[in-house]
């Protein structure tokens, strides 16, 4: 119970960091002329997603779990695809006409790519190492190097609400308080790792399973929060980047993870791990009609379908 109770804390006050650093993210969007794309799919998905980069990072180099670290970042991909999924349906009537950048189509695209790429890998189709890594994490890599190019060259288009309070403080101020959301962020994500290891190990549970539901739900709910925020203001365009953006970020991590790891990163010896991979292939299918089609039917059917799909990871057996 007790350390439940601490999981519980620590996962609060990421949340919490991440939120704060997710509003200065937004003060820079009303302050520079950075792009909205760029900001919602780049950087505020950056920021939401270091509990996965550390949390995983911790999971490889300090604990030696790989499971946990693959089950980190495919759970917290399904997670945040289902709660995007929920968030359309409960503000279908307002969602279902706005317009969703085509950049953020573009990402979901890759993340179709992606998943593709890592079944292969499972199959053992495209499992090659070069230079001690897996030949997909390169591939990761040039994925997300073609993704951050296309999103840089998106046209610049504020998603600020008009009705937000002026920005009182400096661009200075502004960041130097976003890098101390960030450290925050880090530290306890760091003992969020240890902490779900200890979970995983008083009640049996595998860890891949314990890093899709206690790590993955943890460290996917600054998406979360920061995307509803979002779509309050009714700023579709950026809340979808956070979701996208944020996911294909999370490979990223996969990819500095096989750098840093001793074994195997991609570890499928998880059954759980599995059933991540297959329904989260299949939900990000789902993804892109979602985005992409204008008709609340087919928006809602495919919101349904996604949130099926991790209904399904989670009660099949």
């Amino acid at each position: 119970m007790i350390l439940l109770l601490e999981y519980a804390v620590v996962a609060t006050i990421v949340v919490i960091a991440a939120i704060k650093a997710s509003h200065y993210i937004d003060l820079i969007d009303r302050t520079t002329k950075l792009s909205g794309a760029f900001l919602g799919g780049v950087l505020l998905s950056a920021v939401t997603s270091l509990p996965e980069f550390f949390t995983s990072l911790s999971a490889t180099i300090f604990i030696d779990k790989p499971a946990l670290c693959i089950g980190n970042i495919l759970g917290s991909d399904l997670f945040n695809i289902a709660m995007l999924s929920v968030l359309v349906l409960l503000a279908m009537r307002s969602f279902r006409s706005a317009e969703i950048g085509r950049g953020n189509i573009i990402v979901a695209l890759y993340m179709i790519l992606i998943y593709g790429v890592m079944l292969l890998n499972y199959f053992g189709i495209l499992d090659v190492e070069f230079l001690t890594l897996n030949v997909i994490t390169f591939i990761f890599v040039g994925v997300y190097a073609l993704a951050v190019r296309h999103l840089a060259g998106e046209s610049c288009e504020s998603g600020a609400c008009e009705d937000a309070e002026p920005v009182t403080l400096t661009l200075r101020q502004i960041v130097w308080r976003f890098v101390a959301s960030a450290v925050v962020i880090v530290v306890m994500s760091v003992v969020l790792t240890y902490i779900t290891d200890d979970i995983a190990m008083r009640y049996n549970l595998g860890v891949g399973l314990a890093g899709a539901i206690f790590l993955g739900v943890a460290t996917s709910l600054p998406e979360v929060a920061s995307t509803i925020a979002l779509v309050r203001m009714r700023n579709y365009d950026i809340a979808v980047g956070n979701i996208v953006g944020s996911n294909l970020f999370n490979f990223l991590v996969l990819c500095t993870a096989d750098l840093f790891s001793r074994g195997e990163i991609y570890d499928y010896s998880d059954f759980n791990v599995v059933k991540l991979l297959f329904f989260g292939a299949v939900a990000t299918l789902f993804t892109v009609p979602m985005l992409k089609c204008k008709g609340w039917a087919i928006r809602s059917l495919c919101a349904v379908c996604i949130v099926i799909c991790y209904l399904g990871f989670l009660f099949v057996k």
